[in-house]
């Protein structure tokens, strides 16, 4: 699904496509042609594995800023007596069911207004301004997977400048003690907090996942917790079906395409299956 009205220009989106090229550039022309040499075997085996993963993060890159993360339907309602919805999220005052003032739409589970998109999102995870879009419903699995390559593509690239560095020192002495310089303290500069902060990104959203959370749902989450805590009961999160069934709803019932950016899987995103779904089905309830 993409995105309805114009984008515009975004300096982060611009700036991550600048890295992103001079990355490539730097890794392939400079770290592995000086390490193996392009015309050889090692060099282009490693040139078409880290093009490969490149692309990759690209691609989904692309999808998850160009793909709308989900707008909430004008017809929609929720049906208070659907025997197939056991559970209604409600206000926290009230105990009425969640309205937006702003949109003027009644919201779906698990959806929120975005301030910066003037719109409710569907799954709402947060709004990311690398992207320039909301991460939600509909984009959250590219966005995800985007970070798994883009942390791939670092750690790789990383790796490169190293060695390349510290391989054949006679062949560095050969050339001109400048000449790269100013490409690698760039590409050090970039890569080294670069891996540090994906990767951080990366093992958060691997428990996000796990949990079947999104951002917004963790620190609504742990108010819940404290508040369940204080009245001597419990808090379990109605979206955590277990490990394995929370992977599957994000990324989707075949495991040789996770790391893929397919998305057939998600549903409209207006109802999520529930733990409350497994007791009401269960012959005892």
């Amino acid at each position: 699904m993409k995105r309805r009205g114009g984008i515009g220009f975004s300096p982060p989106v611009a700036a991550v496509v600048l890295a992103i090229g001079f990355l490539y550039f730097s890794t392939v022309f400079v770290f592995i042609d000086r390490w193996f040499g392009l015309a050889s075997s090692p060099g282009l085996m490693n040139a078409a594995a880290f093009t490969g993963v490149a692309l990759m993060c690209v691609f989904n890159y692309a999808a998850s800023v160009f793909t709308d993360p989900g707008r909430v339907p004008p017809t929609f309602v929720p049906d208070v007596e659907d025997a197939e919805t056991p559970i209604h999220e409600i206000k926290r005052k009230g105990g009425d069911l969640r309205y937006c003032q702003k949109c003027s739409l009644y919201k779906p589970p698990r959806a929120h207004h975005c301030r910066v998109c003037k719109r409710c999102v569907l799954r709402m995870d947060h709004h990311c301004i690398w992207i320039n879009n909301c991460v939600g419903h509909a984009n959250y699995k590219v966005f995800f997977v985007f970070v798994v390559y883009a942390v791939t593509a670092c750690i790789y690239s990383l790796v490169l400048l190293l060695g390349s560095l510290i391989i054949d020192p006679e062949k560095d002495d050969q050339q001109s003690e400048n000449s790269f310089r100013t490409v690698y303290v760039i590409s050090g500069l970039l890569l080294v907090p670069l891996c540090i902060a994906l990767g951080v990104l990366l093992g958060w959203h691997i428990y996000l996942i796990l949990h079947n959370k999104t951002t917004i749902e963790y620190h609504e989450g742990v108010r819940a917790m404290w508040l369940a805590e204080k009245g001597g009961s419990v808090y379990n999160h109605p979206y955590d079906l277990g490990a394995y069934e929370n992977l599957t709803m994000v990324l989707g019932p075949n495991i040789l395409s996770w790391l893929c950016p397919t998305t057939t899987h998600i549903g409209s995103g207006l109802r999520f299956r529930t733990s409350y779904d497994e007791l009401a089905a269960s012959p005892d309830s």
